[in-house]
């Protein structure tokens, strides 16, 4: 195996973290990994808010370049970054097994975040984070936030902000996560929040084979029908969507929603299967939401300026 895997990566911390964990994995397998950064356009724009530049493939379009252009061998990516159909001729090669999947607020320091009747000021540039805080806070007010999770720790402190919403998983996995954070079990993650994709060429036998080591199925089972969810919805930069499935003795359950963008309007579905009738379980709970008031939220928001 003298062959070095080329592994592409951001350049954030975070992306560094997540791509020396599988370099370390394929080492555990007697692979040999180098990392090559690319700098990807989220990195780049950092005023504009996600949810008008386009979410899904902005973090990850530079690195399927590289890739279809033999620059890397393979990417990695977390999985709520990555476009629910891949770019013609890249494949999943491995997901991680899932760290939290969960939201969590970080208050501004010196602050004990309980939020009373008293307007507040969040920061977050995530249009679900928006819509979801907005149904259950209605007279808040949000703020854009964006850069990388170093970045956005450090505009808190330099806010008048009350405080801005993470994912968790991002801040636990390089040791960032405050102790005053408060979870925010109320609040339904991104499809595939908390997963690690690997992606590679769809003709890469040899790293196909290389990732296989540390394919974590449960997650990509999960992780996977949360994305089916989203892609039945046609959800996007700017469509408020959040998913979550779990495996439990013996049987898949999906929870989903949609929001309108000021969150007033919210439709949700729990839906229960067994693991072997789990493969169509998350467009099957989309169509059943769209056909039970999903729909005209998601008519509202395609007609927004």
């Amino acid at each position: 195996m003298s062959r070095v895997i080329r592994i592409g990566t951001r350049e954030s911390q975070l992306a560094v973290w997540q791509a020396n964990t599988v370099r370390g994995l394929l080492a555990d397998s007697g692979y040999t990994a180098d990392l090559v950064y690319i700098k990807s356009d989220g990195d780049t724009d950092l005023k504009t808010p996600l949810y008008e530049i386009g979410v899904q493939g902005i973090f990850t379009k530079a690195l399927d370049i590289a890739l279809l252009n033999g620059e890397i061998d393979i990417a990695v990516h977390s999985m709520k970054d990555v476009p629910t159909i891949m770019a013609k001729g890249i494949v999943q090669a491995a997901v991680l097994p899932r760290a939290s999947y969960k939201d969590i607020l970080v208050p501004r320091s010196g602050t004990t975040f309980g939020h009373t009747d008293a307007p507040a000021l969040i920061a977050t540039s995530s249009i679900r984070r928006r819509a979801q805080w907005l149904n259950k806070y209605p007279n808040d007010s949000i703020e854009n936030l964006r850069g990388n999770v170093n970045t956005r720790l450090r505009k808190v402190e330099e806010s008048n902000w009350d405080g801005a919403i993470f994912a968790a998983a991002g801040l636990e996995r390089i040791n960032l996560r405050p102790d005053n954070a408060v979870e925010l079990d109320w609040m339904l993650p991104a499809p595939a929040q908390g997963a690690i994709v690997v992606v590679c060429g769809a003709e890469d036998e040899y790293n196909l084979e290389a990732c296989s080591n540390f394919h974590d199925p449960d997650t990509s089972l999960c992780a996977g029908i949360e994305r089916d969810f989203l892609r039945a919805l046609l959800g996007g930069c700017s469509t408020p969507i959040s998913a979550l499935a779990a495996i439990a003795d013996g049987y898949v359950t999906i929870e989903g929603n949609i929001l309108s963008k000021d969150g007033r309007q919210k439709k949700e579905i729990i839906k229960k299967v067994a693991v072997s009738e789990a493969v169509h379980i998350g467009r099957q709970a989309a169509e059943e939401l769209l056909q039970n008031g999903g729909q005209e939220i998601l008519d509202t928001i395609r007609h927004e300026p």
